[in-house]
């Protein structure tokens, strides 16, 4: 059973930085055969689209409202991606979620790990 696990939330000042990662467990496929993405929801919102990286991890793709804040990389080897947040902002304030996805077959989610930004 693919597992996700995110951990590298908490709680940062307005204009600080956080890294979340996510790693993935119990594959039948290599990670590398695994697009990754990085979701975020905030109470009564639907999830968002935050960022996507490709297998090879030379395509990445960020929403607008993260672009140029945010990067997201992986670790094939550690089967891992990531999300380098830098110039939090309050409206960041969200759960975030990573998922996997193995060409068209539907994304496996993590649990989640909460992101808040506040003074």
């Amino acid at each position: 059973q693919v597992q996700l696990a995110e951990s590298g939330g908490g709680l940062v000042q307005p204009g600080g930085s956080l890294k979340l990662s996510c790693v993935v467990s119990g594959l039948t496929r290599p990670f590398s055969a695994f697009s990754m993405r990085w979701y975020r929801q905030t109470p009564g919102n639907e999830r968002e689209w935050v960022a996507r990286i490709d297998t090879t991890g030379v395509r990445r793709n960020y929403a607008d409202s993260v672009k140029g804040r945010f990067t997201i990389s992986r670790d094939n080897v550690k089967k891992a991606v990531y999300l380098q947040m830098d110039n939090l902002k309050p409206e960041d304030t969200a759960v975030y979620y990573c998922t996997a996805q193995y060409g068209g077959a539907h994304e496996v989610w993590g649990q989640g790990t909460q992101v808040t930004v506040s003074s």
